[in-house]
């Protein structure tokens, strides 16, 4: 985006900074719909600096990942049910625990 700003200012075109914080919160994927709202209604945009604005994005970014990554590792989770044999003392079963744990 900076890019595409910058080049546009040599051909002699320049937005306000309220302009390009009012597009990039435009263009965002509507995933970010509460993330876009809640800037709105918190900062003021006719004076959030464009660096503040991307910095903020980029931390709900990395947040939005981390959640993501956290589900995934939940979903990859397997749980076994422990089972007792009848004729094993609670000695026979912890020294069998132990040892299945060094295995």
């Amino acid at each position: 985006f900076t890019t595409i700003i910058n080049s546009l200012k040599n051909f002699g075109k320049s937005y306000s900074n309220q302009e390009l914080v009012r597009k990039i919160l435009r263009c965002l994927p509507k995933s970010w719909t509460p993330k876009v709202t809640a800037i709105e209604e918190a900062k003021d945009l006719s004076t959030l600096p464009l660096e503040q604005l991307l910095g903020s994005l980029m931390t709900h970014e990395t947040t939005m990942k981390n959640h993501e990554n956290v589900e995934v590792k939940k979903k990859n989770s397997f749980a076994f049910k422990a089972s007792k044999e009848d004729n094993e003392s609670d000695e026979d079963g912890d020294v069998a625990l132990i040892t299945s744990q060094f295995k």
